[in-house]
């Protein structure tokens, strides 16, 4: 993997692959650039794609405390990477922070992102205030173990499934990650929908969601959609937050598509 400073100093690791407009991936919780590659791998016959380590993850450092504002400039760093012309994909929380960093003014004008987990309304603040509470609580008494539990149930995983994950050589990488967890807690603040932030996003967003995900999630895409000034929401039947790589490859591809001869033109 290449490295690349953020503007704290932090070395970011990234991989590069394909030939075409760059378009970098950014993963959600617990996710690495290796487990982007599937999605990297399709999407890389018509575009360069970048996908990186998060801060604290993988191959990339984990210097000082970790802000959003700092998240902001690691993918600002890899953007510059992939060079001019650059759009964004963003998976889960990757998508609130691939917003954030448009809100802040990240030069991109194409954006795509899939179920932000917003949870918008009383209820589903309620249930964000708890969730960060027991996270917080969980990762201040060390116990790394808990809070990859919390976050594999919150997304659906049965506790038998994550038992069974328990033995398998996998977990020790995931619990290695789990303080990370709290930096994506941080990027949905309260649950709510940052319309007023969001307000400034120039990019033309595209918001997509699972036809067999939960009510509330398909929701929260569209009340993000519309907090959007260039924003369009789309749903892909049969698909839930774990959405197939090649189910959504086609529709990035379709919604990044630019004219080839004139990229290479410029080349």
């Amino acid at each position: 993997m290449d490295r690349i400073l953020s503007a704290d100093g932090t070395p970011i690791a990234y991989r590069r692959q394909g030939e075409g407009p760059p378009l970098v991936l950014v993963g959600g919780a617990l996710s690495t650039a290796a487990a982007e590659a599937p999605l990297a791998a399709l999407l890389a016959p018509r575009f360069t794609v970048l996908t990186y380590d998060r801060r604290g993850r993988g191959a990339s450092g984990a210097a000082g405390r970790c802000t959003v504002a700092r998240e902001v400039e690691d993918l600002a760093a890899v953007v510059d990477a992939a060079g001019a012309g650059a759009a964004v994909f963003g998976m889960s929380s990757g998508g609130a922070l691939a917003l954030e960093a448009a809100a802040a003014g990240l030069p991109v004008e194409l954006l795509a992102v899939y179920e932000p987990p917003y949870t918008p309304g009383a209820s589903g603040l309620l249930f964000k205030a708890r969730c960060t509470a027991r996270l917080h609580r969980l990762l201040a008494a060390g116990d790394r173990a808990g809070a990859v539990e919390l976050f594999l149930s919150l997304t659906g995983v049965p506790a038998e499934t994550a038992a069974l994950m328990r033995r398998t050589p996998a977990w020790a990488e995931l619990e290695a990650m789990a303080h990370t967890l709290a930096y994506d807690d941080a990027l949905l603040g309260d649950g709510s929908v940052p319309a007023e932030r969001f307000g400034a996003v120039a990019a033309r967003t595209l918001v997509i969601c699972g036809g067999f995900s939960s009510a509330p999630a398909r929701a929260a895409t569209r009340t993000l959609a519309e907090a959007l000034p260039r924003g369009r929401h789309r749903t892909l039947t049969g698909q839930m937050h774990e959405v197939a790589p090649q189910v959504i490859a086609p529709v990035l591809t379709d919604f990044f598509a630019r004219d080839v001869y004139a990229y290479r033109q410029a080349s």
